[in-house]
């Protein structure tokens, strides 16, 4: 890929306070393996391209240390990214004036300015 963007996501899956996880994949005593292949913070050496991260600072369901241990992660290999915590915003980005045309704009001018123009 030449562009990724991530938004609000969930890296280190074993750190994700959701009921509707454990649905589908158990609990992570019940299966560490699903959990271990489910986790993008153990995949971030082959990041390649373009990765913007987008989170608010106030989220209450995929907390930000979730997310900070990816951008430590990156920090540690000498990857490039880019991050945007939305201050005390929740998981839906859109508490504050403003805050939802910002997101937007902010993924539009990301994928202008990164990925390649025309069809592959």
């Amino acid at each position: 890929y030449h562009v990724g963007i991530a938004v609000v996501p969930k890296p280190q899956p074993h750190l994700y306070n959701a009921w509707f996880q454990e649905i589908y994949m158990q609990t992570r005593e019940v299966n560490p393996e699903g959990y271990e292949k489910s986790a993008p913070i153990h995949f971030a050496e082959g990041l390649k391209g373009n990765l913007l991260i987008i989170t608010g600072s106030g989220e209450t369901n995929t907390h930000i240390q979730i997310i900070e241990g990816l951008v430590d992660r990156l920090i540690e290999l000498g990857k490039s990214f880019d991050y945007m915590v939305y201050p005390n915003r929740d998981h839906g980005l859109r508490e504050g004036p403003g805050t939802v045309v910002h997101v937007r704009m902010l993924i539009a001018r990301y994928l202008l300015n990164h990925l390649p123009p025309g069809p592959k």
